[in-house]
């Protein structure tokens, strides 16, 4: 296996150049075209100046360039900071000055993003940024230095191969950064290198049983490591990617039929709406072999509709972008699937469950996931006290998720420390309502939050999106969820039903913002009594 992420490229061009890699929505292309366009912008950047080991915020959407600039940077060892398109001025300048980036690709325009109204501010805040780089411009505007399709206008030749040849980094070299996740705070940043990731990317693949002939669709943000994980795996296994910007339904419907998709990594959310979707048969849909999904709970009802229905293997999984990965396998039966997100993908890897005081706890006992081994990061960027929190004396990351291991070593997320609910000193995991609520006939979706109380400090507040037609009602809820098994302590103590819930960028439903929402709607009531 090759162990740098752009030498993969190369690798992927000389075994068949004639093959289909990338299809964009102006672009496809075929692996020696995409190297051609690798290699034009690898030259370009170094013309412009950026040098091995310079950080470079790499802002776009799921566009065709942001796979030859995430690779160009690869090529000459710089490193790629990977910003979602939705990241403003306070997280860009933040992460900008955290990585002391030296360059910006990102678009001009971008749907209702006016990254130009602040391009301006995040260069004076940081003097080392000396280029930004537009994508897709439209007219001249002096906030930017240079044009992407420009440093792409000559054709690389020989003397420009053995500058991007002499910059190659080593294996053990930075190959980019990724923003922490989570909903408050400034992200952290998380460094990665070609060999760790690598370590990632070729398990993830392994299990998941890709081949050369898979055609994967991208419709979840690249700009998140659920993603990247699979522009990267595309690179190494020889299958070809579809980058789809949109989740409409109907757009995905229709790409799935169009390049006869086989893949398909996105979140429970977005699966649902897809098979709600009215007009569905109207598609042919009949190449989808594999669906992954993670963030969010995945229900038995859910499995059996994409297996019904798409006629395709569902594989529930569980990552982050500091290492740690599980998925299940495409031979494991139901219980599996919807009980737990499967085994660690790396054999190298130690995965352990731990009590608060850092002792590693048997099987069936809920505890912290820790992790360490070859497909670990090695911790965060200039975050000394973090880090100190973050891993065990012994070097195991802790990853934050509530867990517990079965007998069989398959892992089952039962919450996240930091989003339990304290309700009186009583710890309820959000995971476990949803879940709950989930199996209830009439609940299409569920998001599970703490709502301020001025006695208990928290309460279980559910927003729910009701099934098409239905109209539950909240003390047959409760019913439901008690004769299921339920104790008190779970039973939601206020119901909040929304036509739509609210999703992350990411498309995992936005806590942050349903907290806003309900802290909103207890003041409104405060004032009004």
């Amino acid at each position: 296996m090759d162990r740098t992420i752009g030498a993969l490229i190369d690798r992927a061009a000389a075994a068949d150049p004639a093959r289909v890699a990338l299809v964009g929505d102006q672009v496809r292309l075929t692996r020696a075209e995409l190297r051609e366009y690798v290699n034009r912008l690898a030259t370009g950047l170094l013309r412009l100046g950026i040098q091995k080991g310079d950080a470079v915020l790499l802002q776009l959407p799921n566009w065709a360039e942001f796979v030859y600039s995430y690779f160009a940077l690869q090529k000459i060892g710089a490193v790629p900071v990977l910003l979602v398109s939705g990241y403003r001025q306070v997280e860009v300048d933040h992460l900008c000055r955290l990585t002391e980036a030296t360059a910006w690709i990102v678009p001009q325009t971008y749907r209702k993003m006016d990254y130009p109204s602040w391009i301006g501010a995040v260069r004076e805040a940081n003097p080392q940024l000396r280029h930004i780089i537009s994508v897709r411009a439209q007219d001249e505007d002096a906030n930017f230095t240079a044009r992407l399709e420009e440093l792409m206008a000559s054709a690389s030749d020989a003397n420009a191969e053995s500058q991007i040849t002499a910059r190659r980094p080593q294996p053990t070299d930075m190959a980019h950064i990724l923003p922490s996740g989570g909903t408050t705070g400034l992200p952290k940043a998380i460094p990665r290198t070609h060999e760790d990731y690598l370590c990632n990317v070729k398990f993830l693949h392994d299990a998941g049983e890709m081949s050369n002939d898979d055609v994967c669709l991208l419709a979840v943000p690249v700009g998140h490591n659920l993603a990247l994980l699979n522009v990267v795996g595309a690179a190494l296994v020889g299958y070809k990617i579809v980058l789809l910007d949109s989740t409409r339904p109907e757009d995905l419907c229709r790409a799935v039929q169009a390049e006869r998709v086989t893949y398909f990594p996105t979140v429970p959310s977005l699966l649902k709406r897809i098979l709600e979707f009215a007009s569905i048969g109207d598609y042919d849909l009949r190449s989808l072999k594999k669906i992954s999904a993670g963030g969010e709970p995945t229900t038995p009802d859910l499995v059996e509709r994409v297996r019904q229905r798409l006629q395709a293997n569902y594989i529930t999984e569980f990552g982050m972008s500091e290492g740690p990965l599980c998925r299940t396998r495409l031979n494991d039966d139901v219980k599996t699937v919807c009980g737990s997100v499967g085994k660690p993908i790396c054999p190298d890897d130690e995965f352990r469950i731990l009590d608060d005081a850092g002792r590693a706890l048997p099987p069936e006992t809920d505890g912290e996931l820790a992790a360490r081994g070859p497909g670990i990061f090695a911790g965060y960027l200039k975050n000394p006290e973090e880090n100190q929190r973050a891993f065990t004396t012994d070097g195991f990351f802790r990853t934050g998720d509530l867990a517990r291991f079965d007998r069989s070593g398959n892992v089952t997320i039962t919450g996240r420390i930091k989003d339990m609910i304290n309700r009186g000193g009583e710890k309820i995991s959000p995971a476990q309502v949803e879940k709950l609520l989930l199996a209830h006939p009439d609940i299409a979706d569920a998001a599970v939050i703490g709502m301020p109380d001025r006695a208990l400090g928290e309460l279980v507040c559910a927003y729910l999106r009701p099934a098409a037609g239905k109209d539950p009602i909240p003390a047959e809820i409760i019913a439901f969820m008690t004769a299921n098994g339920a104790s008190k302590l779970l039973l939601p103590e206020r119901f909040e039903f929304v036509d739509v819930l609210p999703l992350t960028e990411a498309g995992k439903h936005d806590k942050k913002a349903l907290r806003e929402d309900i802290k909103r709607k207890l003041e409104k009531q405060e004032w009004g009594k």
